[in-house]
């Protein structure tokens, strides 16, 4: 609890979260009063179709216009299906599906209405949970590291901790449990690592017609041309210092790179650009964690994997290893933010996103409004 701070009861929220890797909606149920974890109930899952995926595909990078539209429609049906199968929820956490990042130019775009859906659910529903971050100067993401924090004290970490969550895009969050609060100095530092698995995944639908690499298949049967991962590495974002922040399509050059090679050494060429991607960002850690808890899709590729280990000098787990779900953690991260949005507490600070003061991100609907 927080110096000051009044206790307040714990709220059933559900959060929802559609990444940037366009495969589908997650959804989970925390049992919450914005500062501690008290359980983490139901999840599910919703898988788009393939049309749908191409409509939101071909969205991406549009800020407005019929292309966004079609998206948004795709995500808010999609969300209400899913979202219904809930009962007893008291919030729900939308995060809407991201179309463009641009924190240091036009802003940040979510699709998806937070009013239209609390309308479908009959529920409240918080949204529009990065605009605030970007319009006091942060960069809008990650958004989750005060989620981290939480699940730090809620499996008991005594010494600092990393998150890595490997979705489309790569972020880090570095963990200080021994500090009382999120919000206090020195409790977090977060950033995104570099791409992920959204490249990786869009040159294999290209050139093989396949989601993704299925348990590193693929990369296992190539090898790294080490030439493409050096300019890959000489990209001026990673001499950025953190807090910082990527789009889904902010490094079009990797495809560039990998153009010539064949889908076996593209693909083990790309995932070792994520984790050197990785290795270069864990230098910005203000100790070295303890181990680095691995979230996401990346976590299910043994490849990826391997080279993390290779190249980070802790151990390197998937999020299961603490008793955590890592296909769920962002939704359930989203669900937590909601009770603080409607609590009125802080989502992002200086050392998460780079804005210039706390900030509580997020927009609460009423159904009925």
């Amino acid at each position: 609890m927080i110096k000051g701070q009044k206790a307040a009861a714990p709220m059933c929220a559900l959060g929802a979260m559609s990444g940037t890797s366009l495969d589908g909606v997650d959804a989970a149920v925390v049992l919450t009063d914005g500062v501690s974890i008290e359980r983490f109930g139901r999840a599910e899952y919703l898988a788009y179709s393939a049309e749908e995926q191409a409509v939101l595909a071909t969205a991406l990078g549009h800020w407005s216009g019929p292309e966004a539209e079609a998206a948004a429609t795709v995500i808010e049906a999609a969300h209400a299906t899913i979202l219904k199968q809930f009962e007893d929820v008291e919030l729900v956490g939308f995060h809407g599906q991201t179309l463009a990042h641009e924190p240091r130019g036009r802003g940040t775009c979510q699709v998806g209405d937070g009013q239209a859906l609390a309308e479908a659910l009959g529920v409240p529903v918080v949204w529009d949970f990065r605009t605030a971050d970007v319009q006091l100067g942060g960069e809008g993401a990650p958004l989750a590291p005060f989620f981290h924090f939480a699940c730090a004290k809620w499996f008991g970490a005594e010494e600092p901790v990393a998150f890595l969550n490997l979705g489309g895009v790569g972020n880090l969050t570095w963990v200080d449990p021994r500090k009382s609060a999120a919000e206090e100095d020195g409790a977090l530092l977060a950033f995104d690592t570099g791409p992920a698995n959204a490249p990786l995944n869009d040159l294999l639908r290209a050139r093989r017609g396949l989601a993704f690499d299925k348990g590193g298949e693929i990369a296992a049967k190539g090898t790294v041309a080490t030439g493409a991962l050096e300019l890959f590495l000489q990209e001026a974002y990673f001499s950025r210092m953190p807090p910082k922040s990527l789009d889904r399509n902010d490094f079009p050059e990797m495809m560039e790179l990998v153009s010539e090679l064949s889908d076996e050494d593209a693909a083990a060429t790309m995932t070792a650009m994520c984790a050197a991607s990785v290795a270069q960002g864990m230098v910005h850690c203000p100790t070295p964690p303890s181990r680095v808890l691995v979230t996401g899709g990346g976590r299910h590729n043994p490849v990826l994997m391997e080279m993390l280990q290779v190249s980070l000098d802790c151990p390197v787990v998937p999020v299961e290893e603490v008793g955590l779900d890592g296909d769920m953690l962002e939704a359930q991260a989203f669900a937590y933010l909601a009770v603080r949005v409607a609590r009125g507490l802080p989502t992002s600070c200086p050392s998460t996103t780079g804005v210039m003061a706390l900030v509580g991100g997020g927009t609460v609907s009423e159904p009925g409004r």
